[in-house]
C-alpha cells in the first residue's frame, strides 16, 4: 500500500432584520423556524467565526457559523433578501459592504450573482505604466471583485442541505471541502459554486497524456494539473537514475505518478497540506502505484538522499491574499529558495535536481533572471541542462487579458541542477 504518514517534526424574512458579528457567540439565542424552510440558526458549539444578528421585531439573537475558505472575515452588516431584490440594489449594497443573506429561489440567486458580475465587470481597468503595475492593478481589481461578489450569502443546514427552493444537492461537495457537517452555517454563493465546480473536476478528473490517458482527480484546494506542459517536461527529461526520486510539494501526486510510470522504482512525495496529502494518496492508489510511491508530510525534503529530486514550486513571488492562493504565490520565493538551498545536501553524488519553473514572474517584473541564477549559484549548484516549453493555455492567446503581454512571452522550463 501507499504509505501516508506524518513525519516527526422560504417565507421572506422581515426587511428590518440586520446581521452583525457577535462579540460573544454564547450570547446568541436559538430561534424558532416560524414556518420558514429547514434552516434554523443555532449557537455553534465550536470557536469558528460566527455571523450573528438580532431580529428587530422580536429582539431575538440569531447566530450561525461563518464559512470562508479564502479566510474572509464575516461581514459586519447583512440584510436578508429574496427574489424581489433588484440586481442594482444588490450590487449597490455589496459595494457598500452590506452582505445579502438569500432566502429566495436558489436558481434566482445564481442569476442575481451573474447580474452582479456583469455590473462589476463594467468598470474599465486602470491604465498600467508597466507589467508590474498591470499585475498589481489586476490583483487589486480581482480582490475587490471577489469581495463584492462574495457578499451574496447562502444558508446551509448542519447536513449541508440548502434550505431554498430549487437548490441542488451539495452534500458531497461540501463534505469534500469542509469535512463532516456539524452545525448550521452561512457561506457566500460564490464560494459554494466554487465547491460545486471543484467537486465536478474531482469526479471527472484531468486527462494526463504522460500517464497514458489516465486521469488525475484534484481535490478542492489542491492545484490542478490543467496546464500540462510542466508534466510533459518531467515525462521527457532524461532520468539520471531509476532507483529513487523525491517529489517535493507533490500536490495531486501527478509528477510522482509520472516518475513511477517511467520506471523509477521508488518515489517519495512530500507535502505539508493535508488536502494535498489525501489527494496524492487517492490518485496514486487509483493508478495502482502503491508498490512504488510513499507520500509523507514533510517541510520540503524527506530524510536521506536521492539521485533525483523534483520540485514545481509556486511560480509567482508574491503574497497570497487567501490560503487557497498558496499554490500560486510563493511569498519572498520561500519555497524556491528552500528547495535550492537544501538541494545539494539531499542529492546523491552525481544526482540531479529538477526545478520546474515558469518565467512568468520575470515578464511581470516580480523577479529577474539574474536573481534566479544568483539563487542557484549561492546554493552551491550548477546548471547542467534546461528544457523549455511554451504554454498552450487559453489566456496565453487572449489579447483582452490584462496580463496578455507577459502571458504571451511566458516559457516554462525544467532546470537540471547538480551540486558543484
Amino acid at each position: 500500500m501507499i504509505e501516508l504518514r506524518k513525519r516527526a517534526l422560504q417565507p421572506p424574512i422581515h426587511a428590518k432584520e440586520r446581521y452583525r458579528v457577535a462579540d460573544n457567540p454564547r450570547d446568541a439565542l436559538p430561534i424558532a423556524r416560524n414556518g420558514s424552510p429547514r434552516f434554523s440558526l443555532r449557537a455553534p458549539v465550536t470557536d469558528h467565526p460566527t455571523l450573528s444578528w438580532t431580529d428587530a421585531e422580536t429582539a431575538t439573537a440569531h447566530t450561525a457559523r461563518w464559512r470562508s475558505e479564502a479566510g474572509t472575515p464575516p461581514p459586519k452588516r447583512v440584510t436578508v433578501a429574496d427574489d424581489r431584490i433588484t440586481a442594482d440594489t444588490a450590487y449597490r449594497q455589496a459595494c457598500e459592504g452590506i452582505a445579502i443573506l438569500w432566502r429566495g429561489d436558489f436558481q434566482n440567486a445564481r442569476q442575481l450573482l451573474q447580474a452582479m458580475s456583469r455590473r462589476a465587470d463594467r468598470k474599465p481597468p486602470k491604465a498600467a505604466a508597466s507589467p508590474l503595475d498591470a499585475f498589481n492593478l489586476h490583483r487589486q481589481a480581482q480582490s475587490q471583485r471577489a469581495r463584492t461578489l462574495g457578499m451574496l450569502l447562502i444558508p446551509l443546514d448542519a447536513d449541508y442541505t440548502i434550505p431554498l427552493r430549487r437548490a441542488p444537492d451539495v452534500h458531497e461537495a461540501c463534505t469534500e471541502a469542509y469535512g463532516a457537517g456539524e452545525e448550521t452555517s452561512v457561506v457566500s454563493l460564490r464560494e459554494l459554486l466554487g465547491l460545486i465546480g471543484a467537486h465536478e473536476w474531482r469526479k471527472k478528473g484531468v486527462d494526463i497524456p504522460a500517464l497514458g490517458g489516465a486521469r488525475i482527480h484534484p481535490h478542492y484546494g489542491v492545484f490542478s494539473p490543467v496546464r500540462g506542459e510542466y508534466v510533459d517536461l518531467v515525462a521527457k527529461a532524461p532520468l539520471p537514475s531509476q532507483a529513487l526520486a523525491f517529489d517535493i510539494g507533490t500536490g495531486t501526486g501527478v509528477l510522482a505518478a509520472v516518475l513511477a510510470k517511467r520506471g523509477v522504482k521508488r518515489v517519495v512525495g512530500t507535502d505539508q497540506d493535508a488536502r494535498a496529502l489525501a489527494c496524492a494518496h487517492e490518485n496514486l492508489t487509483r493508478l495502482g502505484l502503491q508498490s512504488q510511491v510513499e507520500v509523507i508530510e514533510a517541510d520540503l525534503f524527506p530524510e536521506g538522499r536521492a539521485p533525483l529530486i523534483v520540485c514545481n514550486p509556486p511560480w509567482l513571488p508574491a503574497r497570497p491574499s487567501s490560503p487557497i492562493e498558496r499554490a500560486v504565490y510563493d511569498p519572498d520565493s520561500r519555497m524556491l529558495r528552500g528547495f535550492l538551498d537544501g538541494l545539494a545536501a539531499h542529492l546523491e553524488p552525481s544526482g540531479e535536481g529538477w526545478l520546474i519553473l515558469s518565467d512568468f514572474a520575470e515578464h511581470l517584473g516580480l523577479r529577474t533572471r539574474d536573481a534566479l541564477l544568483a539563487m542557484i549559484e549561492a546554493a552551491g549548484l550548477q546548471i547542467v541542462g534546461r528544457d523549455d516549453v511554451k504554454p498552450k493555455h487559453p489566456k496565453a492567446s487572449d489579447a483582452n487579458d490584462p496580463l496578455y503581454q507577459a502571458r504571451a512571452a511566458e516559457v516554462t522550463s525544467l532546470w537540471r541542477l547538480k551540486a558543484r
